[in-house]
């Protein structure tokens, strides 16, 4: 079974401006996918990073959906000492913050895929392929290749 790693700026794509046509094909692309985790034909891996994050929204109706919705995640990643020293590389090679510890997450919960919106992080994992140990895709066009 395919297992799916979501980041952030995925959870929080239908909580952006609807009236720009990628932001709303993106949406759909995701409330697609959540359908189908939902309904568990994938694995969705969550993460304490991803739950530290949504702890910060400062919104707390966003907040408290986006807690809601992760309701469906499979196995949760902790960070320990290896997602910290693979988060530790992952910042030397040019990924920041909370994208390093996601990254070091996915690879940890052995993701098939990790799923962003974040163009900056996806041209990165892009140029860095052959470094990092998951592929990293937009969830548009992910869903675009893997609708049945």
């Amino acid at each position: 079974m395919i297992r799916v790693y979501l980041d952030n700026c995925v959870l929080n794509r239908p909580f952006d401006d609807q009236t720009q046509e990628r932001v709303r094909l993106e949406t759909e692309a995701i409330i697609l996918l959540m359908s189908r985790l939902e309904r568990k034909e994938w694995i969705w891996l969550g993460s304490q990073v991803l739950e530290l994050e949504i702890d910060k929204i400062p919104d707390a109706e966003q907040r408290s959906r986006l807690r809601r919705g992760i309701e469906f995640i499979g196995p949760s990643i902790e960070i320990g000492e290896k997602e910290l020293e693979r988060a530790s590389e992952l910042q030397k090679l040019g990924f920041v913050g909370f994208d390093a510890v996601h990254l070091a997450c996915a690879e940890s919960g052995k993701a098939d895929i990790f799923l962003t919106t974040d163009d900056r992080l996806l041209k990165l994992a892009q140029r860095l392929s052959k470094k990092i140990h998951v592929t990293v895709e937009n969830p548009l066009d992910w869903m675009k290749e893997n609708i049945k």
